[in-house]
């Protein structure tokens, strides 16, 4: 992380986005470094609010539905009490792209116009290595999380996990909600993705979360139909692609949706059993 960099003006309160509110807004003045892990090549980008997000952007490789499982999954840990960073809507000025002097950087800004997605940067962070593990209560409520929105990219391979003021905060959630990226192809089944079963025995928090079907009623019973459309109306329209089957902004909001009640109301089919000796270790 670089080292000038200055805590945003909204760190204090980074978890208290309201509930499926709209992305706050922000534009982009200076995009100041890249960020060289995984395939989508996130950057830091200074805004005009004086804050700096780690931003993902639209014209990465991986497209925009990552950047809507981001909003939704956020949207969903906060309803559970969980810390995310706080995200915000970063328009991109075309112009900023002539100002990078790398080729690959350049091309993904140029590809990049208008909104894209900003994370909050949490200053002096530092990688979840379980050193400074999560509470018990908490890594149970992450596991249960993770399992309903499918998200397999938590592992000791790559935790997206952050320390922060000795808490342990949730980051990078592009992976989970793998369903849409079959809408072009094929019709939304809500049925088939409460189905799927998720495998837990190489989570990062498996070890100290051993049961967290113990924890699904008091989790479930936050994410009611309400919470639920809140949460996917805070995606920005623009992000949401239409298909044959869906064809507008409301199909789609209501797909999401679906998904995700179907999945809470069949707990049995997905949600982990008691740990096996071993799981969840290095």
């Amino acid at each position: 992380m670089p080292p000038d960099s200055t805590p945003n003006s909204a760190l204090d309160s980074a978890s208290d986005t309201a509930l499926g509110a709209d992305l706050r807004r922000v534009t982009a003045t200076r995009y100041v470094v890249p960020f060289r892990e995984g395939g989508s090549l996130p950057g830091l980008v200074e805004a005009d609010d004086l804050g700096m997000y780690v931003t993902k952007f639209t014209g990465a490789g991986q497209g925009v539905k990552v950047l809507v499982a981001e909003v939704i999954v956020a949207g969903l840990a906060r309803a559970l009490d969980l810390p995310v960073p706080d995200l915000v809507g970063i328009e991109l000025p075309a112009a900023i792209a002539k100002y990078e002097a790398d080729e690959e950087v350049q091309d993904l800004l140029n590809a990049s116009p208008g909104l894209n997605l900003g994370v909050d940067y949490l200053p002096g962070a530092f990688g979840y290595d379980g050193s400074r593990p999560a509470a018990a209560d908490q890594a149970e409520a992450i596991l249960w999380l993770d399992a309903l929105t499918a998200n397999v990219d938590r592992t000791w391979d790559n935790p997206n996990l952050l320390v922060w003021h000795r808490n342990t905060w949730l980051i990078d959630h592009g992976a989970a909600l793998y369903f849409h990226h079959g809408w072009p192809s094929r019709p939304p089944n809500p049925q088939r993705f409460a189905a799927q079963r998720f495998d837990a025995d190489r989570h990062v928090l498996r070890d100290l979360a051993p049961d967290p079907g113990a924890r699904h009623a008091e989790l479930a019973a936050r994410l009611d139909d309400r919470t639920l459309e809140r949460v996917v109306g805070a995606v920005p329209a623009q992000w949401l692609e239409p298909t044959q089957t869906l064809p507008d902004e409301q199909a789609l909001r209501t797909a999401y949706v679906e998904h995700l009640r179907a999945r809470i109301e069949a707990p049995q089919a997905w949600l982990p059993g008691p740990a096996t000796a071993g799981g969840g270790r290095r």
